[in-house]
């Protein structure tokens, strides 16, 4: 190559470069592209309800969710009538095949208790759980703080807006160090199996936002965040969806046609989506019907709800 040649093609390349330069400066800056509609799930609780046999069939819930049109099924574990491996895998296999996400797995333990074989036990429980969410490959599971246990039912609870007194001769604040380390150990168990776990606001310590967060920041693991529960929020309800929505990794909405079968709710959704996306919220919305009428005809609407205010 010679220097005149050198030159030219230098010059040339350089005016190009200078050229391009000058369009992007002088074209309009890209718009940021429009947030995504959050995916919408429904869980199987919707249809059994704890008492609804009929509806009780987790590969028939998983069947009717891909004929309405939801994205994703969150599993309760409960509501499962065989744990086998098989079984689990067989449920896995259907998803798959109906183009659904298994995206939820919700459990139930209990960490409340002075007793230490007591929580040692929930610990194994919830281990199991863990194990069989990673079976399904599932994501994300909602787990809770437990209570004391001090109502006399389920229904009593509910009348109290979810508020019981601790055991005599505890307070609230000797809760909090055997939930923080149980959720210490179990942090680490997640982990292992790439399963994000979800404290829920869910009665007992975790019937408030406050009370929430201070067990995920004492645990400081980014295996444990939460599950935010719309309905579960009887007072404040506002600033405590707020309060909870940066750490939530999945939101489960309450919806209440008929009636609730223990309160109803007027929870505004534009106004919670607006929320929990301001929050950097991109994930699954699961839908939990809690109310009284058939939830064959109250499902779908709770999707079209929930389509129209995450959209």
């Amino acid at each position: 190559m010679n220097r005149r040649h050198f030159l030219t093609t230098g010059a040339s390349a350089l005016a190009a470069t200078q050229a391009v330069r000058a369009a992007t400066e002088a074209a309009p800056a890209t718009p940021a592209p429009p947030f995504p509609p959050n995916r919408i799930g429904v869980s199987t609780y919707s249809f059994w309800g704890f008492d609804r046999e009929e509806l009780r069939a987790v590969p028939n819930c998983l069947r009717r969710a891909a004929e309405w049109g939801f994205d994703g099924v969150e599993i309760l574990e409960k509501q499962l009538t065989d744990t086998s491996d098989d079984a689990l895998n067989r449920i896995k296999r259907e998803a798959f095949l109906l183009g659904l996400d298994l995206m939820g797995f919700s459990t139930h333990q209990g960490f409340v208790s002075p007793n230490k074989e007591e929580r040692a036990k929930n610990l194994a429980i919830t281990t199991t759980s863990i194990e069989r969410a990673a079976r399904m490959g599932i994501p994300t599971m909602r787990v809770n703080t437990g209570r004391w246990g001090t109502s006399k039912d389920f229904d009593a609870l509910m009348a109290n807006k979810g508020i019981e007194p601790p055991l005599e001769g505890y307070t609230e604040e000797d809760g909090f160090p055997w939930v923080i380390e149980a959720y210490s150990t179990l942090a680490k168990t997640a982990e292992r199996h790439g399963v994000l776990l979800g404290l829920e606001n869910h009665w007992g310590l975790g019937i408030s936002a406050k009370g929430v967060i201070r067990i995920i920041e004492a645990v400081n693991s980014p295996w444990l965040r939460a599950t935010l529960d719309t309905g579960n929020f009887l007072v404040d309800h506002a600033p405590q969806v707020k309060a909870l929505a940066p750490y939530a990794v999945l939101v489960q909405a309450k919806t209440y046609d008929g009636g609730g079968r223990w309160y109803t709710l007027d929870i505004d959704y534009p106004s919670v989506a607006k929320t929990v996306r301001e929050a950097g919220f991109r994930g699954y919305v699961s839908l939990e019907f809690e109310g009284k009428e058939n939830p064959l005809t109250a499902i779908p609407k709770g999707l079209a709800l929930l389509r129209k205010a995450f959209a």
